[in-house]
């Protein structure tokens, strides 16, 4: 089963899956992490409450998260081809990836923001600081240590989701996993890519913890 033709494609599956994961992660960052600040800081005990634009945001946040993403991935496939010019493939699959992991992005943000002890934000606050310095020099500094985590544990959300895409032709090693596992009974080059799927995840979650370790000062 496993020749040089099956060898080259699961070498194909595993580039592309680190591809679709890691520029998706990357631009889910783009969208949520200022979403996730705008939630913390609107709230109502935030360093700027907006009680409107707080429960806007989280209605809709929350409206995009309760979404299944293969749901997700069928209804958006118009803006997938408005977008790339095409509905298959890897690089397809990041638009949904984007929309679909944006929000849970903010709303981890949002949750690593809210763990800053808040006496820290109220001696910035008596110092005359701004919200956008507060932001930028207590929040994020820091929660960065929580954010990491959260990253470690978006990263290996969005590889599930890129692994789901495989049923419509998402490429990666889902679409592997799909196309001999599922339609030609092949179950052992199925089996190899799930242990391929669990290897990169163990690995993205030791990073991630290392990391947050490294840069949380409470360890120090």
């Amino acid at each position: 089963m496993f020749d040089r033709a099956m060898l080259d494609l699961l070498g194909k599956g595993i580039l592309e899956t680190l591809y679709m994961t890691t520029v998706s992660t990357a631009m889910a960052y783009v969208f949520g992490l200022p979403l996730g600040v705008l939630l913390c800081v609107t709230d109502e005990k935030g360093v700027y409450p907006i009680p409107f634009v707080n429960k806007l945001l989280g209605f809709i946040i929350n409206f995009l998260r309760s979404v299944p993403f293969l749901i997700l991935l069928v209804f958006i496939l118009p803006l997938t081809r408005a977008i790339v010019g095409t509905t298959i493939g890897s690089t397809a699959t990041i638009v949904p990836l984007v929309v679909g992991a944006a929000p849970f992005v903010a709303r981890m943000v949002e949750s690593s923001l809210k763990e800053v002890d808040s006496g820290v934000i109220e001696a910035a606050q008596s110092m005359g600081s701004s919200t956008f310095q507060i932001i930028y020099k207590v929040l994020l500094p820091e929660a960065k240590p929580s954010l990491i985590l959260g990253a470690a544990i978006t990263i290996t959300t969005i590889l599930g989701y890129s692994a789901m895409a495989g049923f419509v032709g998402g490429g990666g090693l889902g679409t592997i996993a799909v196309n001999y596992g599922y339609y030609r009974y092949q179950r052992d080059i199925m089996a190899v890519t799930v242990v391929l799927l669990v290897i990169i995840v163990q690995a993205f979650q030791e990073v991630g913890m290392r990391l947050a370790k490294l840069l949380d000062k409470r360890i120090k």
